[in-house]
C-alpha cells in the first residue's frame, strides 16, 4: 500500500465530515465510471505511435477533474486553485502532491475541447441515461417539457464591441433577458432529463417539442407556452387520442363565471400542475445546487456541449434520491 503523507493522515484524522466529502463520496459511487471509460477512450487515446512528448493523462482523472468543475462552477484556473486547497478534491481525484501535481487550466481547456470536436457531452449524457433502466428509473410513461432562459453577458465592452451574436433578446413578462434557452424533456414519472436542447433565447418554447418527446411517449405535458404543440408532433388538433396535455392560459380561465365547470376546469389544471412540477427539479439541481446561472462561453455549440454534462450530473443527484425514497419506503 501506498504511504500517505502527513497532511492526509491529519486529514482523515479530523472529527467532521464536510459537506463536500459527502457530496464527493456519493457522487462516487453513482458515476458509471468504467462505462463512460469505455465509451470516451476510442476518441480520448488515439494512435500516437511514434510522436513525441508527454503522455496524456489518464482518462478518468480528467473526467473526474471536469466533472468537479460542473459541480462547482468554476473556471479552469479557479478549478486548478481549488484542487490545490483541497484535500476532499484531491481524494476524488486521486492526486498525491507528495508525487505529482494537478492538470493545469491548459489542460482542462484542451480536454473541454477535445469532449466539445467530438460532442462526447453528449455521449456522456446518453451513457450515464443508458444506465439508470438497470435501476428502473426511466418508466417512458411520459414527457414533461419545459425551458429557461440562461442570462449570458450583454456588455459590448470587449475586443469585437459586440455582444455574442448566437445570443438574442426575449421578453418574459414585464422584463427583457438576454441570453439563450436551455429546452428538456423530462421523464413524466421519475423527473430524470432525456432530451436536451439549447436555442437563442427569442426561439419559441413550442418549436422544440419534437426535439423533446420520445417516440413511445403516452402523455407529453407542457405549460401554457407549449399551446399548439399538435403541429409539431404530427397531430390532429382535439383528438380523443392526443398526447398532449397543455395548460390553459390564464386569460381562458378569467373568463369562465362561477360555475361547475370552472371548478373542475380548475381542479383538472392543478391535477397537471402536479404533474408538470417534476420538470422544475433538473433546473432546481443545475442552477441552485451547481451553481450554473449564466452562460460561461461563447456561441450556442459550446454552452450547449456543457448542458449535456450538467443535467447527465443533475440525472445521478435525482436519480441518488429517488433511490434514498425507495429505501425509506422500504424500511417503513
Amino acid at each position: 500500500m501506498k504511504q500517505i503523507s502527513f497532511a492526509q493522515a491529519e486529514y482523515q484524522n479530523k472529527k467532521k465530515v464536510t459537506r463536500r466529502e459527502r457530496f464527493l463520496a456519493h457522487m462516487e459511487t453513482l458515476v458509471p465510471w468504467q462505462r463512460l471509460i469505455g465509451a470516451l477512450s476510442p476518441a480520448y487515446f488515439p494512435n500516437t505511435a511514434g510522436k513525441r512528448g508527454r503522455p496524456p493523462i489518464g482518462l478518468e482523472r480528467m473526467l473526474r477533474t471536469y466533472f468537479l468543475q460542473q459541480w462547482y462552477a468554476l473556471a479552469d484556473e479557479a478549478l486548478e486553485d481549488g484542487i490545490y486547497d483541497s484535500q476532499a478534491m484531491r481524494d476524488f481525484i486521486g492526486i498525491d502532491l507528495a508525487i505529482e501535481s494537478v492538470p493545469d487550466a491548459t489542460t482542462l481547456l484542451r480536454f473541454r475541447h477535445l469532449l466539445e470536436k467530438h460532442a462526447l457531452t453528449q455521449r456522456i449524457f446518453e451513457e450515464i441515461n443508458a444506465s439508470l433502466p438497470e435501476q428502473d428509473l426511466f418508466m417512458c410513461e411520459g414527457t414533461i417539457v419545459d425551458a429557461t432562459i440562461v442570462a449570458a453577458a450583454p456588455s459590448t465592452k470587449n475586443k469585437a464591441r459586440q455582444r455574442d451574436p448566437e445570443m438574442k433578446q426575449t421578453r418574459k413578462g414585464n422584463q427583457w433577458f438576454f441570453g439563450m434557452k436551455a429546452h428538456i424533456g423530462v421523464d413524466a414519472v421519475t423527473g430524470l432529463t432525456h432530451s436536451v436542447a439549447a436555442t437563442s433565447a427569442n426561439v419559441a418554447d413550442v418549436t422544440m417539442v419534437g426535439a423533446l418527446v420520445r417516440d413511445d411517449d403516452k402523455r407529453v405535458y407542457g405549460d401554457a407556452g407549449y399551446t399548439g404543440m399538435w403541429k409539431h408532433l404530427d397531430e390532429e388538433e382535439d383528438v380523443p387520442n392526443s398526447r398532449c396535455c397543455v395548460a390553459a392560459k390564464r386569460g381562458t380561465l378569467k373568463k369562465l363565471e362561477d360555475s361547475t365547470m370552472e371548478t373542475l376546469l380548475l381542479a383538472f389544471e392543478k391535477a397537471k400542475a402536479s404533474i408538470r412540477a417534476k420538470v422544475e427539479h433538473p433546473f432546481h439541481v443545475i442552477k441552485n445546487l451547481f451553481g450554473y446561472r449564466k452562460v460561461r462561453y461563447k456561441g450556442l455549440a459550446k454552452n450547449q456541449a456543457q448542458l449535456f454534462t450538467l443535467f447527465a450530473l443533475g440525472n445521478l443527484v435525482l436519480a441518488g434520491r429517488c433511490e434514498g425514497d425507495a429505501d425509506r419506503a422500504s424500511v417503513s
